[in-house]
């Protein structure tokens, strides 16, 4: 089961330099986290091929930003090839993406791939933080198994 979204749980503004990094970073090139060189970078579909069968799979990936959390910006879905989506969050919550619109823009990001199941709660948590109606949220009502990033580092294109 995923772990709650803990950083966007706290009731505690940003920090200032949280939020003048928010503000000041969403320039092409900009990147959260570590810092990682571009190579070998897969498509997700590539990665859907390339995790299955297998317990996780590191890589770097190039992917199209579907939505983001507008709470803290904690995690965002990139779009698959299937035209479903994929959570990633960010290891250890040790960095945020903007807390903007960042629907459309293309990421490349780096860190672990793996199956998980995802509890009803989390993923009401995640249709909260994305700002889903009220009835989104509550027609969620089965553990759904999906394919997670946990990322070390993120570079927005």
């Amino acid at each position: 089961m995923a772990a709650a979204c803990y950083s966007c749980q706290q009731s505690t503004p940003p920090t200032v330099t949280e939020a003048v990094a928010a503000s000041t970073s969403t320039t092409t090139g900009a990147s959260f986290g570590a810092t990682f060189a571009e190579e070998n970078t897969i498509s997700v579909g590539q990665l859907a091929d390339a995790v299955a069968g297998k317990d996780s799979v590191q890589a770097t990936v190039a992917a199209e930003v579907q939505e983001s959390c507008q709470a803290k910006g904690c995690w965002m879905d990139v779009r698959l090839a299937d035209g479903n989506s994929m959570k990633v969050t960010f290891r250890d919550y040790g960095f945020f993406l903007p807390v903007e619109d960042l629907k459309g823009r293309q990421v490349v990001f780096t860190g672990t791939a793996k199956r998980e199941v995802i509890s009803v709660e989390d993923q009401r948590h995640y249709a909260q933080d994305a700002g889903k109606p009220e009835a989104e949220i509550a027609a969620i009502t089965a553990p759904n198994e999906e394919l997670r990033f946990v990322a070390d580092g993120v570079i927005l294109k």
